[in-house]
């Protein structure tokens, strides 16, 4: 059975949310889950009569769900180096040496990503031939597949080898997560042509372009994406990141936009009720909370880290996200495809 290690104590709405998504994900992905924090904290959030009715009389620890202590809690607005290393008993750090004992198969964590990241890459190490981890996430597009945006925030610089490695390392999840046979791999840039961009991301085009056995198409722009021209997406943390928010900001105007709409008038709400299956899928496709959370990749272990907003719909989605890419073995694939050919710097 799979196991999934969980910061309880992260995220804005922890620990309530983390405990109901977790128990969710238990019961709806058959695997076990365990919830790192303060027991006495976490142990009232199973009492709760919704969780009560969740496990149906059976105990959490019938259910698979068990609770390892942690004293301490990293906080949102901590250095994350410093508080890694002095929280040595906090729940993000006890959550990530599970994995690395062997006791876990991988870790969601919905706190701060840049403790997540620190703590995965300490405890875990990095996988033999990664310069850099770096945050991958799963953005929506026209086709049934997402396509994958690596660095998303990991790294606010990085350079031409870094994303050749982002590149491999995409192209590995989307075959590995999404069956895609042959991914796209583009680098995002500010234009097609190949005379644009940076030195770093002309060098970087170059790198991918002689690299064997990867299908790079040259450089994307950030309108490509959505319409599904590409599968994997390779930038530098910060272009990322900006990319990422302005795609969930667009997401969050269309929603409101299309409520005003319907909500407007009485055919507008007559409309609404006629569409509502047609919206239910709509938002099913482009909601952030379904695709649960984004992979911190090149690091020794699966590790998912969740929107700091997340609630219960979310936490089990990125349960889900994690238990895949352990069923998947992402981890050992990545490590087989950088030991054939994505050496780090020479």
């Amino acid at each position: 059975m799979i196991r999934i290690s969980i910061d309880a104590m992260g995220g804005d709405y922890a620990p309530r949310e983390i405990v109901h998504g977790a128990v969710i994900a238990a019961l709806e992905y058959k695997i076990a889950v365990i919830l790192v924090g303060p027991e006495q904290l976490i142990r009232a959030e199973l009492d709760r009569p919704i969780i009560k009715e969740l496990l149906k009389g059976k105990t959490p620890e019938a259910s698979h769900i068990s609770i390892v202590n942690a004293s301490q809690v990293v906080q949102m607005d901590e250095k994350p180096g410093w508080s890694v290393v002095k929280k040595k008993d906090s729940s993000i750090v006890v959550a990530t040496k599970l994995v690395r004992e062997g006791k876990a198969d991988g870790l969601v964590a919905a706190g701060s990503t840049g403790a997540a990241a620190v703590a995965a890459t300490i405890c875990m190490g990095k996988i033999k031939g990664v310069d850099r981890p770096a945050i991958a996430c799963t953005m929506p597009t026209i086709h049934k597949n997402p396509c994958f945006l690596i660095d998303a925030g990991a790294s606010i610089q990085c350079d031409a080898h870094h994303m050749k490695q982002y590149g491999i390392i995409g192209s590995v999840l989307a075959k590995g997560l999404y069956n895609i046979k042959n991914p796209r791999v583009g680098i995002l840039n500010n234009g097609t042509e190949e005379t644009k961009g940076t030195d770093e991301v002309q060098e970087a085009y170059r790198l991918l372009r002689e690299q064997n056995g990867l299908n790079f198409i040259g450089f994307v722009e950030g309108r490509d994406y959505p319409m599904g021209k590409v599968d994997v997406v390779v930038t530098d943390g910060f272009t990322g990141n900006v990319s990422l928010k302005t795609a969930e900001g667009i997401a969050r105007m269309i929603n409101h936009m299309l409520r005003e709409e319907l909500m407007g008038s009485v055919r507008g709400k007559f409309a609404g009720v006629m569409a509502k299956p047609c919206l239910k899928n709509l938002k099913a496709r482009i909601d952030h909370n379904e695709f649960g959370g984004a992979l911190l990749v090149g690091v020794k272990g699966v590790c998912v880290i969740a929107h700091g907003g997340s609630k219960h719909t979310a936490v089990k989605n990125a349960i889900r996200v994690a238990k895949n890419m352990v069923a998947a073995g992402a981890v050992k694939s990545i490590e087989t495809a950088l030991a054939a050919n994505g050496k780090g710097k020479e």
